[in-house]
């Protein structure tokens, strides 16, 4: 019997029941897993292997399908984000990219939020539980957090800074991204950075710099200026690791500074 519910209810309501605590799964009637055999024989299995081996190399049966090892994810992103002539033509790009399997448990794709050509382009890492409810980036406490480090320094999302995150899919749990959830998103963000054309980059956190600086080490490299998609960036802490490492907000004002200076300085 098939469940009525789709993939993407599914796993959202597994995700919603996992963030109020629940741990583990319980069935109507108990089972004596002491009785249970080892390995539990599954029908079919030694035929599927067999039909697997059999089968390995060959060409598909169905017509016109084509192999998951022989798809190249990031070739066809990028195809997908240079055929995108704007900005909400590249939303709707990313909306009709299938291949990233955060898509599968997401809410909502979370693209960007703020001014488009704005002088100043901050990059986040991925949308957590607020944004991928929502639908914008940096909507919870760090998203408040960064809206009062910007106002120090007379910017603003409502009027001179866009946003955008390197992932646009809320990774399960929050983990981290994986390197080839992150090369299949690069083609996109380097094309939103063309359409969006800010005067200069802030990578917040590590995830971002290692799409966009393709380093990693935040505590390293926070602070200097470096240069990525033909501009200046500047790595920052993330808003959610000042939330957890209070005394390193004296690095972040720095930084801002930073920010605020290099801004007069572009003519």
């Amino acid at each position: 019997m098939e469940s009525a519910l789709d993939y993407q209810t599914a796993r959202a309501l597994l995700d919603w029941q996992i963030e109020l605590g629940a741990t583990e799964a319980i069935r109507d009637t108990p089972i004596d897993r002491y009785a249970l055999p080892e390995a539990a024989p599954w029908p079919g299995k030694s035929k599927a292997k067999s039909a697997a081996k059999a089968d390995a190399g060959s060409i598909p049966a169905t017509p016109g399908a084509v192999p998951m090892a022989a798809v190249d994810a990031v070739a066809i992103a990028r195809k997908a984000a240079q055929a995108a002539g704007s900005l909400a033509a590249l939303r709707a790009a990313l909306g009709a990219f299938d291949l990233c399997e955060l898509k599968k448990g997401a809410r909502n794709l979370v693209f960007c939020d703020g001014v488009p050509g704005a002088r100043v382009m901050i990059i986040g890492e991925a949308p957590g539980r607020d944004e991928d409810r929502e639908g914008r980036p940096f909507v919870g406490r760090a998203g408040q957090l960064l809206d009062r480090m910007l106002a120090a320094i007379d910017l603003g999302r409502d009027s001179s800074v866009y946003i955008t995150n390197v992932l646009p899919w809320r990774p399960p749990q929050n983990r981290d991204p994986k390197p080839e959830e992150i090369a299949m998103m690069q083609p996109f963000l380097a094309r939103h950075v063309e359409l969006a054309d800010p005067d200069l980059i802030v990578s917040m956190g590590n995830i971002s710099c290692q799409a966009v600086l393709d380093r990693r080490g935040i505590t390293r490299l926070r602070g200097r200026w470096a240069e990525a998609f033909g501009r200046p960036v500047l790595p920052m802490f993330h808003p959610a690791y000042l939330l957890r490492q209070p005394l390193a907000k004296r690095e972040a004002w720095a930084d801002l500074l930073s920010v605020k200076a290099r801004l007069k300085g572009i003519t």
